[in-house]
């Protein structure tokens, strides 16, 4: 097997610091446990911007200063969200691919999301898709349901993306594909050959989930945008604390961790921005 991808996500859409008073807003904040996290193992730093006030923002400005303050301490891979937050427009969640950071992810498909709906028609992905494309960034295809999969195949065929690619299986969100093991093991078997993933396990399916992840030889995504539990009941002090646990896990289990120059080969990225 590969040595294990570690993804950070230290912040995402929806949790805040009512949530756990650890999550990070600031692009200090959130550089931060960029950091903590890539001390502890982590290779890819998966971004969500946020205002003064908590609330999710797509600014390139924002973004841009993360960035900044994330590769000044680490040579971590950079993957902005283009997911936003529910309800956002596609011109506004499209903003920070146009900083050329190494990576961004695009969501394949429309679910419902709580009691919202993560909408993406055919023509938004194919918006996303072609503005990476115009960039130079590689995509990630965010998983929520199987059928999103083929809708990637179908991208490929347009020649708006390349396959085989990397994929990212959230699991675990109400109202789109459940943390179930055996729907893992089926999204796995639909990838494209050659095709590298990740599974984002929600909440409690985080860390079932990611150990299956390492033993499947897959990659494994962990942090507060999916889940602010160390344990039942018991709140993370930090992103870090999250990645180290996994490390642990690849440790007993004989799955080296991939520094972040492993990973880019691994994802056969280009070069180092």
């Amino acid at each position: 097997m590969d040595p294990l991808i570690i993804t950070v996500a230290p912040i995402g859409a929806e949790v805040t610091k009512e949530h756990n008073p650890n999550v990070p807003y600031t692009p200090e904040e959130i550089a931060e446990e960029c950091y903590r996290a890539w001390n502890e193992g982590a290779s890819l730093a998966h971004i969500h911007a946020r205002n003064p006030d908590g609330t999710s923002t797509q600014h390139p400005d924002v973004y841009a200063r993360i960035i900044e303050l994330v590769k000044a301490k680490t040579d971590m891979i950079i993957q902005v969200s283009v997911g936003g937050a529910v309800g956002m427009r596609v011109q506004e969640r499209v903003g920070p691919v146009s900083l050329k950071p190494e990576m961004a992810t695009l969501t394949c498909g429309t679910c419902n999301f709580g009691d919202g709906i993560f909408t993406n028609s055919e023509a938004d992905i194919e918006f996303f898709a072609e503005a990476m494309k115009d960039n130079g960034v590689m995509p990630e295809f965010e998983i929520f349901e199987v059928g999103m999969i083929e809708t990637a195949k179908k991208l490929a065929k347009k020649q708006l993306v390349e396959l085989p690619g990397h994929f990212d299986f959230v699991m675990g969100v109400p109202g789109a594909i459940s943390g179930d093991p055996r729907n893992l093991m089926h999204l796995v078997s639909m990838l494209p050959e050659g095709s590298t993933w990740t599974v984002a396990g929600i909440g409690r399916h985080e860390l079932p989930l990611g150990t299956m992840a390492i033993l499947l030889g897959g990659h494994v995504r962990v942090g507060f945008e999916d889940n602010i539990y160390y344990s039942r009941g018991v709140k993370a002090t930090s992103n870090a604390d999250l990645v180290a646990r996994m490390v642990r896990l690849a440790a007993e289990l004989g799955r080296p961790v991939a520094s972040p120059s492993e990973a880019r080969r691994i994802l056969k990225l280009p070069r180092k921005q």
